[in-house]
């Protein structure tokens, strides 16, 4: 599972077996987790964050929206 990014407390990751579903990332911090889609930023799945700090994550993937999407074409499309 590559490590995109890591802002702050959080870790920006992909699991490297899920390449038929549109990118995308996840977000952890500890044991909460949460699901974005990309392009456009989408949250997908939530499992613990509250709402402040989800708006927080967001606007780190939307800072880092082309990086993350670069990293996961170049992962996924070699």
């Amino acid at each position: 599972m590559p490590t995109i990014i890591r802002s702050g407390p959080y870790r920006v990751f992909f699991f490297s077996n899920e390449g038929d579903e549109p990118p995308h990332v996840h977000v952890q911090r500890e044991r909460l987790i949460a699901k974005y889609w990309l392009s456009p930023i989408t949250m997908a799945a939530n499992q613990g964050f509250r709402g402040v700090e989800l708006g927080r994550i967001e606007a780190i993937l939307i800072v880092n929206e082309d990086s993350l999407l670069e990293a996961w074409h170049e992962h996924f499309d070699s």
